[in-house]
């Protein structure tokens, strides 16, 4: 072994030091500094030096050279380790042991001697060799599959060239434990190997992974609660649940930070009723095999009530008033968590939207426990009123598409208003509503600017794809294979036409709508649609103006002509028995109405549409040749307060319609001799009624209720009820599935049920008199979501459901349903609009059947209003 080595292990057993000093000396050759792959110096025995161990000397340092250096910068190890020339140092003494630990604590050096090359009287030349830890050049993974690789790249994110110490290498390790673990491989084992590149400088590191097999919950043991029962207790540990048959929603795998959260909601849930005092004594894993066991030991405490609730710091308002509207009552349970949703959690209803609505920005309230005796506690409401704040600036963020204005004309709070707790929140779910934006990115930030009582609102949003492009096919019964294109531009410009770089494929940012249709199986069947609408007609108010073209054109197929039933030689040749075809445009004028309800909106249009029948009797009603003219007036009044428009959690859609055409035969006075004349033009009025309904009731899980009527009355007897616009029942609902939506019907879904099915039924099965007069719904789901991610929208139903549709009044009766239940999922993306698959089972019989409907798949595309 090196004598030199020898003499400073010697002194560092001596001397107490925790590193390496070795001192060496040349006395002919003269020191060189090593570079980069320059080879280490050679040292001389101690003993040529004249070096005491027992008498430390004072020299002066001459010269600090570095040697074995292949990433690292010479001069920085100089300065880490703190020696120059000049300096004066005790030789041996604790500066150099200090110099060591310096540039060890650096991190990157895997080794450092300090070496004495050369002695002159009282000068000495140093000498530092350092060796680098190893750079990364890879990293891998084995034991584990290959997508498993990938997402550990991801998770562990180590960088090449990065310095490899021990501190990475165990928090790597712990990464990809914790990503286990949390996917219910407890026992999960990970082994590194370094394999060093000594030509480089640098190291792969190969994680061996062995995940074992899932640990799961065999048993719950809770001891000492008295108050809440352990089946209570183990409900609401939504993540931790013990081993049974039949667990298939939540399963059973032990999970560490899913645990350590449910004992928070433990504890949480006891707080909430009142169990001030509660913890949790102990807890212990007993880990077995493939299975442990949780036990656990509660001390609930006393249950507490509030006894003397007091108000401090109230200007504005009385005490009184105050306790009023906080709800919170002597005798009722202790509850701090309800107490703080009580005066900040509900928008309007809470005690801060009294002061935060009025502009106190600065307002604040903290609950105090005043005193605590038995199981009463006395709480003091400490309050601090502040200023009123008034609105400086609206800061917009995020719209990259949508231009500034659009957004900001959507805004409830403006520059020079008061700041409203409830208004931003409605400005939330209006940014949410308009479809551009991602609801869950949307983020609201209030700026206050104490010093001169104003404050600034930030809103920042993200854009989400809006368009949608929709191409699918159908089969139409009778008519076959239905192909349908649409396109459907959401935030579209005509404004920005001339500038090309607002193409997102057409010119977009102005939040008009544009849409076209196109369905056809041939010259059989076709349909076009073209509309556009404006939100903000003139740019000053909230003006709904839109216009809409159609056009549909049905050819009844002669089969024996194509199939050469009755002619001789003609099979193949398609010839058309009749026709049915419609032209029509619509003009509608829309506002925001201000009293008595923001959120109300009523709706003007009028439509004219141009019926002709060609030896075709649609109706089943005898008229089968002639041209009809439909000139309606509608007025719709809605109210919509839904918190998003793919997967609302709260709010509600209400919206009543009436439809009026001229009473014509009121002004006829001759009786009508033909069909032809009879409908020559349209009469009815038209009553429609829906409303939907959403709330959370645990978690993600909505409840949505739904109820829809409509009714079609005549003017008079001299007519009678019209063919034209009736009410089609039962299946998808969808136009385009079965026997397509004529003459102004309304296609209703019914799920359970075949498609157009329920309801009056001629000879043939299909709709009486081109459908009922009068029919009502109920709809029922439970939804929760898989995906809210905008780029696709996934969620789960069970539903139930029940719904009728009648010929005549004298049978109409709201409480004779045609009932179903079942499940299904909708997926929305922003390319496709909404697609849903329903199967659902009809428990009642439909008109002309004997046996109930049974089970019926049912598929939709696009958003179902009733």
């Amino acid at each position: 072994m090196n004598p030199v080595k020898n003499l400073n292990k010697t002194l560092a057993h001596l001397k107490g030091l925790s590193a390496l000093f070795l001192l060496c000396c040349c006395m002919s050759v003269q020191a060189q500094r090593v570079g980069l792959g320059g080879a280490k110096p050679t040292a001389a025995p101690a003993a040529n030096l004249g070096i005491d161990p027992a008498n430390p000397k004072e020299y002066t340092i001459a010269e600090v050279t570095v040697s074995g250096t292949q990433f690292l910068d010479p001069n920085s190890m100089i300065s880490i380790s703190g020696l120059k020339p000049g300096d004066k140092i005790r030789i041996p003494g604790p500066a150099v042991t200090s110099s060591i630990k310096k540039m060890m604590d650096f991190g990157t050096l895997d080794d450092v001697e300090i070496m004495a090359t050369k002695i002159e009287g009282e000068k000495v030349w140093l000498n530092i060799h350092i060796k680098e830890r190893p750079r990364l050049y890879k990293v891998s993974f084995s034991g584990i599959r290959k997508g498993e690789r990938e997402t550990l790249n991801d998770k562990v994110k180590l960088i090449k060239g990065r310095v490899i110490t021990p501190t990475i290498i165990k928090n790597t390790q712990l990464v990809i434990k914790k990503y286990y673990q949390d996917k219910g491989f407890y026992n999960t084992k990970v082994k590194v190997l370094q394999i060093p590149d000594s030509t480089r400088g640098q190291a792969t590191l190969n994680f061996g992974i062995t995940k074992g097999k899932k640990v799961k919950i065999q048993k719950i043991n809770i001891e000492g609660n008295t108050a809440i029962s352990d089946k209570t207790l183990k409900r609401k540990m939504k993540g931790t649940k013990q081993r049974r048959i039949g667990r298939l929603f939540n399963p059973s795998k032990y999970i560490p930070k899913k645990y350590d959260e449910d004992k928070e909601k433990l504890i949480a849930y006891y707080r909430k009723n009142g169990y001030r005092d509660a913890t949790i004594e102990f807890d212990t894993i007993r880990n077995g095999d493939e299975t442990i066991s949780i036990d656990m030991k509660i001390d609930e405490g006393r249950k507490y009530y509030y006894r003397d609730i007091t108000w401090s710091g109230n200007y504005l308002y009385t005490s009184a008033y105050l306790s009023e509207r906080l709800g919170v009552k002597k005798g009722d349970v202790y509850n701090p968590e309800e107490l703080d949703k009580k005066i900040n959690g509900i928008p309007g209803s809470d005690v801060s939207s009294i002061y935060m609505d009025d502009g106190y920005l600065y307002f604040h309230i903290d609950p105090t426990e005043k005193a605590v005796e038995g199981d009463s506690i006395d709480v003091e409401l400490r309050m601090f009123e502040g200023k009123q704040a008034t609105i400086n600036r609206i800061l917009l963020n995020g719209n990259t598409k949508t231009s500034d204005r659009v957004v900001l004309r959507e805004l409830f709070t403006l520059p020079g208003q008061k700041f409203s707790k409830t208004e931003i929140i409605n400005t939330q779910r209006q940014l949410s509503q308009m479809g551009y934006f991602d609801p869950e990115k949307i983020q609201i930030n209030p700026i206050p600017n104490q010093q001169d009582g104003t404050v600034d609102i930030e809103y920042t949003v993200e854009e989400k794809p809006s368009d949608q492009i929709e191409l699918s096919g159908g089969w139409g019964g009778y008519i076959g294979f239905v192909g349908t294109l649409g396109l459907v531009f959401n935030n579209f410009s005509i404004k920005n036409i001339p500038n090309r770089e607002t193409w997102r494929p057409l010119p977009s940012g102005d939040g008009q709508k544009l849409s076209l249709r196109f369905q056809a199986n041939g010259k059989q069947y076709q349909t076009y649609s073209l509309s556009f609408s404006e939100p903000w007609l003139g740019g000053k108010k909230p003006i709904n103006f839109g216009v809409s073209f159609q056009r549909t054109v049905y050819r009844m197929t002669d089969l024996s002509s194509y199939y050469g039933y009755n002619t001789s030689g003609g099979g193949g040749r398609v010839s058309y028995r009749g026709g049915y075809y419609n032209n029509g445009i619509t003009l509608s004028l829309g506002r925001r109405l201000k009293e008595p309800d923001r959120n109300l909106v009523m709706t003007h249009s009028l439509s004219y549409q141009r019926y002709r029948l060609d030896s075709l009797d649609i109706f089943r009603i005898g008229y089968s040749k002639g041209v009809s003219n439909n000139i309606s007036f509608n007025t719709t009044i809605s109210r919509n307060t839904l918190s998003d428009f793919q997967f609302p959690r709260s709010g509600s859609n209400i919206s009543l319609s009436a439809t009026f055409t001229p009473p014509y035969s009121v002004f006829r006075k001759k009786d009508f001799t033909d069909k032809t004349d009879t409908y020559r033009w349209v009469e009815y009025h038209k009553w429609m009624f829906d409303a939907s309904y959403y709330a959370t009731i645990a978690g993600k899980l909505v409840l949505s209720t739904r109820a829809h009527m409509g009714f079609l009355g005549a003017y008079g007897d001299k007519v009678g009820y019209s063919p034209f616009g009736r009410f089609i029942l039962g299946g998808s609902g969808l136009a385009g599935q079965g026997t397509f939506s004529l003459a102004d019907q309304d296609i209703i879904g019914l799920r359970g049920y075949q498609d157009q099915k329920v309801g009056p039924l001629a000879a043939n099965g299909y709709p009486a008199s081109g459908g009922g007069i009068v029919y009502n719904k109920y709809v029922m789901e439970l939804r929760y979501p898989v995906s809210l991610n905008p780029q696709a929208t996934i969620f789960v139903l069970g539903f139930a459901e029940g719904g009728n549709n009648w010929g005549s009044y004298s049978e109409f009766n709201p409480f004779d349903l045609k009932r179903s239940a079942g499940v299904g999922a909708r997926i929305f993306m922003p390319a496709f609009g909404l697609l849903g698959i329903d199967w659902g089972y009809g428990f009642d019989k439909i008109q002309g059947s004997t046996t109930r409907s049974g089970p019926q798949f049912h598929f939709t595309i696009g958003q179902q209003i009733r």
